[in-house]
């Protein structure tokens, strides 16, 4: 399909010229002699890739019809002739975002030049706006999948929050759960959709790095900063910064990432000013923030001031009634990607699915569909490739030493109760903090605090 070019020009002999040469070019061309005849040629339903037009028209002024249609959001670049042109006109038309403005006569040869480059960055544009406009449509409340409570619940509050312009937010819940999905639904079902998403994992990077990606920097802030750097914060500008595993951040990060919020406002390193930012903070974590404050590895200011809102996604476990909808919408993904055919489930492969425990979450039961689909031979999902454990545990099949009893008749407070859970968990793993830890499902500096806490000590 040839790209579109539309000419505004009141005089014949020009105008006509014009189309004949950029027909010859290979353009679709359309010509309108007055401001009225192009506003009728473009609510038609002509959209032009590059607009050449004349600066002075027998109705009025090609600005004002540029600027109607820069507050509608049209595309294309405007290149603008003038036989006269005056610094106020310049000056409007670069700040309405036009590509070039060129003085009558100009050389056809700079005049391809121009058109070619205009071209260029309109279809750059219009690459990036049907890019935006397919992200829209992939990312909204209904792509969290399932027909469960919980889940017509968190769509429901996805929804709700999309439509508000609020200034941060956490979303909690267990690795797999869909919380990077949930902060692109956010971002592209909400009023920020034309502006960046700029993802971060802070877990990814060494804690050196990290400073710079999000900060930005200059040349010379450091070995090896050989030129400018504009940080993550500055690049999500008027957009979401989506920070995943923000509780592995350290405490002078969090310092400094709290005061980017408070005061709007980033310096790069080794920067002499601040520049201006307005960026909606979106963070992400699989541990618990608020017992992370409590133990002193995650600041209360910063916790306090990003939980606006708080958003926690429900383990699969919890939604098992939505696995089927997910484990065929993950088959017909894997069928459409690898060629195969996979369209019946046996009943002893949904008994299974339904029975596992899935700590890994969503993100496990789609590497378990993709799995078998792959290794399919037919149209019977495989469930020889489930290679799931036979069952859930249950109580007959783990010994004593897996249990502990407490009273629940009021006699041993909370408190009691977690010391004596910490100091039997120490004692069976012979005081090895971090054997315990994992047998307790819990990080080796979380069970020093709260040893250090209930005063446990080993024996001598």
């Amino acid at each position: 399909m040839p790209d579109t070019l539309l000419v505004i020009e009141d005089e014949d002999l020009l105008g006509n010229e014009l189309v004949r040469h950029y027909r010859q070019e290979g353009w679709d061309v359309a010509r309108a002699d007055s401001l009225a005849a192009a506003r009728r040629l473009i609510s038609s339903g002509f959209d032009p890739l590059v607009v050449l037009s004349d600066m002075s028209l027998p109705d009025g002024n090609a600005l004002d019809l540029l600027e109607a249609l820069r507050r509608q959001s049209a595309g294309g670049e405007w290149i603008l002739l003038t036989g006269y042109g005056t610094i106020p006109d310049s000056v409007r038309a670069l700040r309405l975002g036009a590509y070039d403005f060129l003085e009558k006569p100009c050389a056809t040869e700079r005049l391809d030049l121009v058109v070619a480059g205009a071209a260029r960055s309109s279809r750059a544009q219009r690459q990036l706006r049907e890019q935006s406009a397919w992200q829209n449509r992939r990312y909204t409340p209904d792509a969290f999948v399932g027909c469960g409570a919980a889940t017509t619940r968190l769509r429901a509050l996805l929804g709700k929050l999309a439509s508000v312009p609020f200034s941060a937010l956490v979303i909690g819940g267990e690795t797999g759960t869909g919380k990077g999905l949930a902060a692109r639904i956010l971002h592209y079902s909400g009023p920020r959709t034309a502006h960046p998403l700029v993802e971060l994992n802070c877990a990814a990077l060494p804690q050196e790095l990290l400073e710079s990606e999000l900060f930005g920097h200059e040349a010379g802030a450091f070995t090896g900063a050989k030129g400018r750097h504009r940080g993550l914060i500055e690049q999500a500008q008027g957009g979401t910064l989506f920070l995943d595993e923000i509780g592995e951040l350290d405490l002078g990060l969090q310092a400094k990432l709290l005061k980017v919020i408070e005061d709007r406002r980033v310096r790069r390193l080794g920067g002499e000013r601040e520049i201006a930012v307005d960026v909606q903070i979106l963070v992400a974590s699989n541990r618990d923030l608020a017992a992370r404050v409590e133990e002193g590895a995650f600041r209360g200011d910063l916790y306090h001031r990003l939980s606006v809102f708080h958003l926690t996604l429900p383990p699969l476990r919890e939604r098992r009634e939505d696995i089927e909808e997910l484990v065929r919408l993950f088959v017909a993904e894997f069928n459409a990607s690898a060629g195969k055919h996979v369209r019946v489930v046996p009943q002893a492969v949904w008994t299974r699915l339904r029975a596992h425990g899935w700590p890994g979450n969503v993100r496990e039961l789609r590497n378990v569909v993709e799995r078998c689909v792959l290794l399919s031979e037919d149209e019977v999902f495989p469930q020889q490739w489930l290679q799931l454990p036979d069952g859930p545990s249950t109580p007959a099949a783990r010994s004593d030493s897996d249990w502990l009893h407490l009273p629940l008749d009021g006699s041993m407070a909370l408190e009691d109760m977690e010391k004596y859970i910490i100091q039997e968990a120490l004692e069976r793993s012979g005081h090895n903090v971090t054997a315990a830890a994992r047998a307790l499902g819990t990080t080796r500096q979380t069970l020093r605090y709260r040893i250090q806490k209930h005063g446990l000590k080993a024996p001598s």
